[in-house]
């Protein structure tokens, strides 16, 4: 990784020393985490050795800061693409075989062309071929079955399966903050 002051990403808590979200992880770029901390929007849980200068000022870059005010996490999560994938853990529900999600595909259970929704209990991450093989039909026609039944998900059940996939970068400081509440293994 280079020096360069882009590359210091803070990582986000919640007031409650949560991250705000595991995938993908809440970061903030480094303007944004200096602002937050000017505008007292947020504390300071742990810093880079990188600073920032200006002619009078001098400051450690943050790695890690946590909100001041507490953002309720009960809200319904939205109805993305990317939430379906996240919720279905980036597998196909016909085949079970896990993909990239650029690979993935989502698939209406009853067909939009026979009046089917576009909602969370109407759409399933899919894999190209099953969704090729399912086409318009319904899954008894194209004698085909789900690994489960779709549901909306909670915020809770997202964040618990977006802790699955760890992001390619975490810096040291972060860790503590992604695993505190998992459970340890006994040995």
């Amino acid at each position: 990784m280079s020096t360069t002051a882009e590359n210091f990403p803070a990582l986000v808590l919640n007031a409650d020393f949560r991250p705000l979200s595991y995938f993908p992880l809440s970061l903030w770029s480094w303007q944004d985490s200096v602002k937050a901390v000017f505008l007292s929007r947020v504390n300071v849980v742990s810093e880079y050795e990188h600073a920032v200068h200006s002619p009078s000022f001098e400051m450690q870059l943050p790695s890690v800061i946590s909100l001041k005010d507490y953002v309720d996490m009960d809200r319904r999560p939205a109805f993305t693409r990317f939430n379906v994938f996240l919720r279905d853990a980036f597998s196909c529900q016909y085949c079970g075989n896990a993909f990239a999600s650029e690979i993935l595909t989502f698939d209406h259970i009853v067909p939009r062309s026979r009046g089917g929704r576009s909602s969370w209990d109407n759409v399933v991450t899919a894999c190209a071929p099953c969704n090729l093989k399912k086409g318009h039909q319904s899954l008894k026609g194209a004698g085909m079955g789900l690994l489960r039944t779709p549901v909306r998900p909670s915020n809770y059940l997202l964040q618990e399966h977006g802790r699955a996939f760890p992001p390619n970068f975490l810096h040291e400081s972060w860790r503590d903050f992604l695993y505190w509440d998992t459970e340890l293994e006994s040995t």
